[in-house]
């Protein structure tokens, strides 16, 4: 489980690197791609396989599955972390999530996000402002 929040920067060569004590769930590779809210998601190749039998089952006769599909898929890159844990962060996923240089790599259970710092400074505040919320209509559904 990928849990905490974490303070990097991009080297020149635009790698960064991962949480050390995350490396071992990457080792047999690492899939990255557009998070739903300007961020990046990270995913082992065995969540990044669930992730994939989820949208298989969805119908492609929806047009909104289509779509849903292609933000997630044409978006997606696979890679390795290199001998210092670092993996490159190919250059559509850094101008979509507006990345430079400062990111934060937050743990979200199954998956990690990569953020810009300065979009993550306004995550906070949102989910500060808004938990209370999000949890009731969360709970209201379950």
């Amino acid at each position: 489980m990928f849990l905490g929040e974490y303070e990097y920067r991009l080297d020149q060569k635009g790698r960064v690197s991962v949480p050390s004590k995350f490396r071992e769930e990457f080792k047999e590779g690492i899939i990255l791609t557009r998070g739903y809210d300007r961020c990046i998601m990270a995913y082992t190749p065995s969540e990044w396989e669930k992730v994939h039998e989820k949208f298989a089952s969805m119908s492609t006769t929806r047009s909104k599955a289509r779509l849903l599909n292609r933000i997630v898929f044409t978006n997606a890159f696979d890679g390795a972390l290199d001998r210092q844990g670092r993996v490159m962060i190919p250059n559509p996923l850094k101008d979509y999530a507006h990345i430079s240089d400062d990111v934060i790599i937050a743990g979200a259970g199954s998956y990690l996000e990569i953020w810009s710092k300065d979009l993550w400074s306004k995550e906070k505040v949102t989910m500060e402002q808004q938990a209370w919320q999000i949890a009731e209509s969360v709970e209201e559904r379950a």
